[in-house]
């Protein structure tokens, strides 16, 4: 059985304050501490509404820009390939070989912008993968494009490692990801048979999101249900 990845978590950072020992320092956080909660109880209100609590780690996106106006759904998808320094760069998979959407013409596409080092990108690697061996045979065409990482063989040891079977492109320079107008990771487009942008998703989907939306791009214009 394929295992999950892990959550990352981050080292603590550590400093020095002042020319005092330990001891001192905790006591004097202590008796911070003390006073504060009794100033807190003092000046709440009787009916004052409970604190919201903190997001769960991992759940949202991790922004990388400014959110703008990106794509739409009913817009054409744009080939797999940007501009750089005035010359069309494509999407290459990890092997160094072309990645078309145009190749995928016909099929549902999931395409998901991430990174191996994305807290919500892992949070959800099982979600594709399960997806991807659920519909498979539905003709359904998962494409990962990994962002702002340093290699494509830091990227294969990671597909690697959680034996993800669908296709996993290798955006060296960012450029499909600014083609797209994505600002974060995890970035979902859902695209249909005909390359036509079905839903946006900033964030990533849950088991059951992605089910939902699933059934819908796959039943769209499939050859069962179209006139």
């Amino acid at each position: 059985m394929a295992q999950d990845p892990a959550p990352v978590r981050r080292p603590d950072r550590r400093g020095l304050i002042g020319p005092f020992s330990g001891a001192q320092l905790g006591a004097a956080l202590v008796a911070v501490a003390i006073a504060a909660l009794v100033l807190m109880v003092i000046s709440a209100p009787i009916d004052a509404t409970p604190p919201t609590p903190p997001p769960v780690p991992g759940s949202t996106q991790f922004a990388l820009g400014t959110p703008t106006a990106g794509l739409q759904p009913g817009q054409q998808a744009p080939e797999l390939s940007g501009t750089v320094d005035g010359e069309e760069v494509g999407l290459v998979d990890l092997s160094g070989q072309p990645v078309r959407l145009s190749d995928f013409r016909g099929r549902p596409v999931w395409l998901n912008f991430w990174a191996s080092w994305c807290p919500p990108c892992q949070e959800e690697t099982p979600v594709l993968r399960e997806m991807h061996e659920r519909y498979a045979d539905d003709g359904l065409a998962i494409i990962g494009v990994s962002v702002q990482e340093s290699s494509p063989e830091e990227v294969r040891r990671y597909v690697d490692t959680y034996e993800l079977d669908y296709t996993v492109g290798f955006d060296a320079t960012s450029a499909v990801f600014q083609t797209y107008r994505a600002y974060g990771l995890p970035t979902q487009f859902f695209i249909d048979r005909d390359g036509v942008i079905q839903s946006v998703y900033h964030g990533p989907v849950n088991t059951g999101q992605a089910e939902e939306i699933l059934e819908g791009l796959i039943d769209r214009g499939s050859p069962e249900t179209s006139s």
